[in-house]
């Protein structure tokens, strides 16, 4: 299942739902072909890595074999670490190839925009290509049609669905069995960078006019009732506003509002597009200057230079009647304005304070 690394700063890897999916898939399809169950059972995935699996359920019946693993995400935080994933197969009709289905706990897609047509169970296109080259090999090696239903589910996958962003994407009902590599790298960027991409398709294939991309909850929260948008008008973008802001420049929408808090729109006024605090911090004499920019005394420049936070910079300068929300959400504007430029997507930026309260805009 992994070596964990020695380092005391090293984080182990895990494994993927779709790498998961695909060793239940080949436990259960060889117990179907051959009535015994493969324990561990081993797969190779896309980058040549060999993982074997310790089944944590098996049946066969009357026309059909299912087996279950449970899904170890390595050291990275993701809501599925610990559930099991349950592949059921059974005889397809003759000449039909493979049909897959959602079990319990597994989605449905119900919104275009997704690489899945609507009406399609929750399985993205590589684990899918993974699967069908088992049965390929597997119906070689045993002399079958390859003609297969494969069922897959995921006890209690739709109360794990709640927090991920599949009703968003307009995946009801459960989980999606994803993953590319089959290798989860610890507190990868990549699987939220894939949410923002796949939040945007929706909201274009949907024919949404007006998009908002927020750091975090509190300013997702606010800046959906400022605009009355509907959630799938609503984009995760966490940290990463760089990775959100390519994307719309290459598949844009007619208008796109940033909403977050002061620090991390501060960061990105000053030209930050990753707003993680491991990568960027507020520059407090930018701060500063911001604050002489728009008409603070030497002694109000000087507090802000020495604040002990951003929040304590925007207290001081708001005390004064002095707008700094609305000169970070112009200078935000403008970073992000570089990013998407030759894009008919209008932005603007909005600040808000911990509260849900607006505390600047690049349009006041």
């Amino acid at each position: 299942m992994g070596m964990r690394a020695q380092s005391s700063n090293s984080l182990k890897r895990g494994w993927t739902t779709g790498a998961c999916a695909l060793a239940a898939f080949k436990a259960a399809y060889s117990a179907f072909l051959t009535g015994k169950f493969p324990d561990p059972v081993g797969v190779v995935l896309p980058k040549g890595e060999n993982p074997f699996f310790p089944l944590a359920l098996e049946g066969k019946g009357a026309g059909y074999a299912q087996a279950g693993i449970i899904k170890d995400a390595g050291d990275d935080p993701d809501v599925t670490h610990g559930a099991m994933i349950v592949v059921t197969v059974r005889e397809g009709v003759a000449g039909k190839g493979v049909s897959f289905q959602a079990g319990e706990g597994v989605g449905t897609v119900t919104l275009p925009g997704l690489a899945l047509a609507v009406g399609e169970p929750a399985i993205n296109p590589k684990p899918r290509k993974m699967i069908m080259e088992v049965v390929s090999e597997l119906a070689d090696q045993y002399d079958h049609s390859g003609d297969l239903i494969i069922e897959m589910s995921v006890p209690d996958g739709a109360g794990l669905a709640e927090k991920t962003w599949n009703g968003r994407l307009g995946i009801e009902g459960g989980l999606s069995i994803l993953g590319t590599t089959g290798v989860v790298q610890p507190f990868s960027c990549s699987a939220w960078i894939h949410s923002i991409h796949r939040g945007i398709d929706v909201a274009r294939a949907n024919g949404l006019i007006h998009v908002a991309a927020a750091t975090g909850k509190t300013s997702e929260a606010a800046v959906q009732k400022l605009f009355g948008l509907s959630d799938f008008a609503l984009v995760d973008m966490g940290d990463f506003a760089g990775g959100m802001l390519k994307y719309i420049r290459d598949h844009p929408v007619p208008c796109l509002t940033i909403a977050g808090g002061f620090a991390k729109l501060t960061k990105l006024g000053q030209g930050f597009l990753d707003l993680h605090s491991g990568r960027s911090q507020v520059d407090f004499d930018w701060l500063a200057e911001g604050t002489s920019a728009i008409g603070g005394n030497d002694q109000l420049v000087e507090a802000v230079r020495n604040a002990n936070t951003a929040n304590h910079a925007l207290e001081i300068t708001l005390q004064s009647g002095l707008a700094l929300g609305n000169y970070v959400a112009r200078q935000a504007t403008e970073t992000a304005l570089k990013v998407i430029e030759g894009s008919e997507t209008e932005l603007n930026v909005i600040v808000f304070d911990r509260t849900g309260l607006k505390i600047g805009a690049s349009d006041a």
